[in-house]
This record gives structure tokens, C-alpha cells and sequence, in this order.
């Protein structure tokens, strides 16, 4: 796929844990951790929102498109 998660990073620059971030957006760390790993294949808008929110960033620092992954 071309877009790649970036949630890891984000979550270093802003010192914030999985398990924080989870509690703070409302979902669960299993969830949270697929999204961070990029093992789902879609986001809610509103989960992508709580995260922006809480992390205080853009969507974009969390995706990225490299059409080089691209299939």
C-alpha cells in the first residue's frame, strides 16, 4: 500500500505512550497498536481527529504517500 502510518513518530516527538494515547482518544491499545503498526487497511475520520487532537498535529504528519510501495 502507498500510504504508510507515521503514528510511531509522532507519538516519539511528543513523549506520549501507547497505552496514554489510547486512554486519551478513547480506543483501545490493540486497536491503537494496528493503527500504529499499520496493519489496518482504513481510519475513521473521528478517530484520526481524536488523534490530531490529543497529539496536537496535522493528518499529514501521520500519513505519508510513498508511490513507490504502491501495488
Amino acid at each position: 500500500m502507498a500510504i504508510i502510518l507515521r503514528l510511531d513518530r509522532m507519538m516519539a516527538h511528543r513523549k506520549m505512550s501507547l497505552n496514554e494515547l489510547a486512554e486519551k482518544v478513547g480506543i483501545s491499545n490493540v486497536n491503537l497498536s494496528n493503527i500504529k503498526t499499520g496493519k489496518v487497511s482504513a481510519i475513521r475520520f473521528s478517530t484520526l481527529n481524536a488523534i490530531c487532537r490529543i497529539l496536537d498535529c496535522q493528518p499529514g504528519d501521520i500519513l505519508e504517500y510513498n508511490p513507490d510501495t504502491e501495488d
